[in-house]
C-alpha cells in the first residue's frame, strides 16, 4: 500500500514522498530512490523496482528533490548542494520514521547528490547509482562548447530542455555550485557496498565517469550494458537494468 507523506529539509521547504511498506515492519530494509534531473518520484524505473522489491519485504520511499514534482522550491534554482541536503534530510526523516537499515538508489543526477550525501553520513547499508554523474563540470565542459558555458554564465541562466520537449530555465549558480560536489573526490569516503550501472552507448552522461568512480570506491560492482543509452529506452536494456539493481539490493538486503 503506497502512502503519500510530506516532511521538511533542512530550510524547512515541503518535499513530497510515496512510501511503500509491504509488511508494516520497520526492521525490514527500506530504500531510498531519487530520481534525476527534471524527473520526479514516479518515474518508470523506479515504480517497476518497487514492484519488484516490495515483494521481497523490501519497503520504498521515492520522493520529488526540491523544485521537482510535488515538492516545493524553484528548478531554475536547484544545485548539487540542494539535493544533497533533501536526500540527507530524507534519510533522516526515514530514521524518524522508526526504520534501521537504509539504503539508497540514485539516477543521473540523482547519482552525483547520492554520491555526495553517501560520503557525508553513516545511515546506510548500501548504495546503487544509475548512470549516475560523477563530476558535473567534467561532463558541462565534454558536452558543451565553450560558447555555450561563456553565454551561460554571462546571461545568468540558460533553458534546460526535458527529455519530453519541455524549455525549463537553469540558473548560473547550478554551474557555480559544481566546485563544491566532485564526485572523484567524495567517492573514497563511500564505505557501504555499490553497484554502478551505466550504458556503454550513454550520450549524455560519458560512461568513462562511472568506470573511474567504480575505481574509487572502496567496495563497488561496475555493470555495463552493452549499446544501452542514458534512459534505457530499450526493453531489453531496462529489464536488464532492473534486474541488476533489484539483485544487488535483495542479496545485501537480508545478509546477517
Amino acid at each position: 500500500m503506497e502512502q503519500k507523506l510530506f516532511f521538511q529539509n533542512s530550510k524547512g521547504d515541503k518535499l513530497c514522498g510515496i512510501l511503500s511498506n509491504p509488511t508494516n515492519d520497520k526492521s525490514k530494509p527500506i530504500i531510498i530512490m531519487i530520481h534525476g534531473f527534471s524527473s520526479n518520484k514516479n518515474t518508470i524505473k523506479y515504480t517497476k523496482l518497487q514492484d519488484i522489491l516490495n515483494p521481497k519485504n523490501i519497503s520504498i520511499f521515492r520522493f520529488d528533490i526540491w523544485g521537482h514534482g510535488e515538492s516545493e522550491g524553484k528548478f531554475e534554482e536547484i544545485t548539487i548542494t540542494e539535493a544533497v541536503d533533501d536526500i540527507l534530510s530524507a534519510i533522516k526523516y526515514i530514521k524518524q520514521q522508526g526504520y534501521t537499515k537504509i539504503g539508497l538508489v540514485g539516477s543521473s543526477f540523482g547519482g552525483i547528490s547520492s554520491i555526495m550525501a553517501s560520503s557525508k553520513t553513516s545511515d546506510l547499508f548500501l548504495l546503487v547509482l544509475i548512470a549516475p554523474v560523477s563530476n558535473y563540470e567534467e561532463k558541462e565542459i565534454m558536452t558543451k562548447s565553450s560558447n555555450e558555458l561563456d553565454y551561460w554564465k554571462k546571461n545568468g541562466f540558460r533553458y534546460y530542455e526535458t527529455s519530453d520537449g519541455r524549455k525549463l530555465k537553469l540558473n548560473y549558480t547550478f554551474y557555480e555550485d559544481f566546485k563544491n560536489n566532485d564526485g572523484y573526490k567524495a567517492a573514497p569516503k563511500i564505505n557501504v557496498p555499490s553497484l554502478i550501472v551505466h550504458g556503454d552507448a550513454d550520450k549524455t552522461v560519458p560512461v568513462s565517469q562511472s568506470i573511474k568512480t567504480s575505481k574509487l570506491i572502496p567496495h563497488c560492482k561496475l555493470v555495463l550494458i552493452k549499446d544501452a543509452d542514458h534512459r534505457f529506452i530499450d526493453k531489453q536494456h531496462l529489464e536488464q537494468l532492473l534486474k541488476e539493481v533489484s539483485d544487488f539490493i535483495i542479496d545485501h538486503s537480508f545478509i546477517s
